[in-house]
């Protein structure tokens, strides 16, 4: 928290709101519930555009082309697309309004229930967490596939401590380096398109491919199993796309930062996930057996495939580099989002009080400890197989992620219901959701149904009984952390007449000086003086 800030230190508070825990250091920084809030326009806009594109996507796109052909998976990719952008303006309109890194998972306590929050808040820690396990493990799979001198766990513990690390440096120092290799994944995305284009038009291996996959073996497979598997898959590697909501805690000028990343989301749906997708659908078979039977991740992606195919033997390396390079990126956004969630939890008395504090210039560093720690989970590599439990963790975060977007879509309705009765308009909301109502019951309803079709291919082959409670445990962990919060605290639904409205909003938190662009150095140095607090 501010007032734990050591008396004398250049980080020390100035001026003091207790009552909306707001200080402000001498630097001039808005200390918000301990947290700093240093996070400039260009950083809200490319984590919003390149923040959480896991490095996964480029395999997980042939598993989905696998499971429900290449036509299959383009709908499963642009239905979720679509819902993921409705649930984006539901979380821009309450996020701009009430920016914390709680986000939706506080909201849904102020305008559903108590025990909704805690259960969402809980879901979506572990949600980040498990997808940490799924990074590591995809590590030691990526690196083995350049050398097998160097056993799974020793890549996972390498690589599991330099990510603390980072993430125990500061917001400023996350801003900055987040800027950089979401900028820098983007490019490697590009030319992953490019690449697709000339081999597919034959300019690269000399062979014209068009849309031959397409027809053979035809494009759609495997009825509704496949699509509810591949819509997983899209839950997965679109999940992060909320994290602007949970940045807004953070950011210097959420009332105008907020809105600005939130559009930027539109085009990281359909250029960056429809795109690798429909180049991943003309570039390989679905029923090409490397995408199922490839040990490595670079194996198995298509885009590898789809090179060595054309007779370019490093097309591998070159995909591998390009997922390795990505993991420093998600795995640290990974760390960010749950170690800020679990501090909300903490700060609600809905986690235990010390994951609350804050040091390091406002890290919650018990917090991100802790969630970095369950990230040790992807150790079961060693035993089960690195393809299996990466299909386990996958079918863990693309279910818990489902549930996070209904909520969402339910607490966006309460709160414009709140802000009705209480004498409000739609045009005092600093950011208007695109197509209310209608975009906000489409979530409401979309993602329910989402989450029980995704596990249907268990229900009708029960004998594979580990599969089924992998398909369905989330649902059931969040409904009894719901049931067992409310029941031991008596909570109730929230009367939306009587809430208030006021508490939480914030207003400009900063000069209007941060979009100045400073050069490289100028910039790396700026960051490390305010995250060591020197002037």
């Amino acid at each position: 928290m501010a007032e734990e800030m050591k008396e004398g230190s250049a980080m020390e508070p100035t001026e003091v709101d207790t009552k909306e825990h707001l200080a402000v250091t001498s630097h001039g920084t808005v200390v918000d519930h301990g947290l700093h809030r240093q996070l400039k326009s260009r950083h809200m806009r490319m984590i919003s555009l390149g923040g959480v594109i896991g490095a996964s996507i480029w395999y997980g796109v042939g598993v989905s082309i696998a499971s429900s052909g290449p036509v299959g998976a383009l709908v499963c990719f642009i239905v979720i697309g679509i819902d993921v952008f409705f649930v984006m303006q539901s979380i821009g309109e309450m996020s701009t309004l009430y920016p914390s890194a709680g986000a939706f998972t506080e909201l849904a306590g102020i305008f559903i229930d108590g025990a909704v929050a805690v259960a969402l808040g809980w879901n979506y820690w572990y949600l980040w967490a498990i997808n940490l396990a799924a990074e590591y493990n995809l590590i030691a799979i990526v690196l083995s596939y350049w050398t097998d001198k160097v056993p799974a766990y020793a890549w996972i513990l390498l690589f599991w401590a330099f990510y603390q690390v980072i993430g125990l440096l500061g917001i400023i120092v996350y801003g900055e380096v987040e800027f950089w290799l979401a900028t820098i994944k983007i490019v490697t995305v590009g030319i992953t398109m490019l690449l697709s284009i000339l081999v597919n038009t034959g300019a690269m291996g000399g062979d014209y491919i068009g849309f031959r996959y397409w027809a053979e073996p035809g494009p759609v497979i495997n009825g509704i199993n496949g699509f509810g598997q591949s819509f997983v898959l899209a839950a997965v590697y679109y999940s992060g796309t909320e994290l602007v909501a949970v940045t807004a805690g953070e950011s210097r000028r959420p009332s105008k930062d907020v809105p600005s990343a939130i559009k930027q989301s539109l085009f990281r749906i359909i250029i960056i996930y429809w795109g690798l997708m429909s180049f991943a659908g003309i570039s390989v078979s679905a029923v090409d057996e490397d995408l199922l039977t490839a040990d490595s991740r670079a194996g198995s992606s298509p885009f590898a495939i789809m090179l060595v195919r054309a007779g370019y033997s490093w097309g591998g390396h070159l995909i591998n580099a390009f997922i390795f390079f990505a993991t420093f990126s998600a795995s640290n956004s990974s760390i960010y989002l749950a170690s800020r969630t679990l501090k909300s939890l903490a700060d609600q008395g809905r986690a235990p009080r010390f994951f609350g504090k804050t040091h390091l210039g406002g890290v919650p560093v018990y917090a991100a400890v802790a969630s970095n720690a369950v990230g040790l989970i992807a150790l079961t590599t060693i035993s089960e197989g690195g393809g299996k439990v990466f299909g386990y963790l996958v079918n863990l975060i693309g279910a818990g992620g489902l549930i996070v977007w209904s909520v969402v879509g339910i607490t966006h309705l309460r709160f414009r219901r709140a802000w009705r009765l209480q004498g409000h308009t739609p045009d005092e909301l600093p950011f208007h959701a695109f197509l209310y109502p209608y975009g906000a019951w489409i979530v409401a309803i979309f993602n329910p149904f989402l989450v029980f079709i995704q596990g249907y291919g268990t229900l009708i082959n029960p004998q594979h009984w580990v599969d089924f409670v992998i398909a369905y445990i989330i649902l059931v962990l969040f409904f009894v952390i719901w049931a067992g919060w409310k029941i031991w605290h008596r909570t109730k639904v929230v009367d939306l007449a009587t809430v208030d409205l006021q508490e939480g909003r914030r207003e400009v938190l900063a000069a209007d000086d941060d979009e100045e662009q400073p050069g490289l150095f100028q910039r790396t140095g700026n960051a490390l003086r305010a995250r060591w607090g020197t002037s």
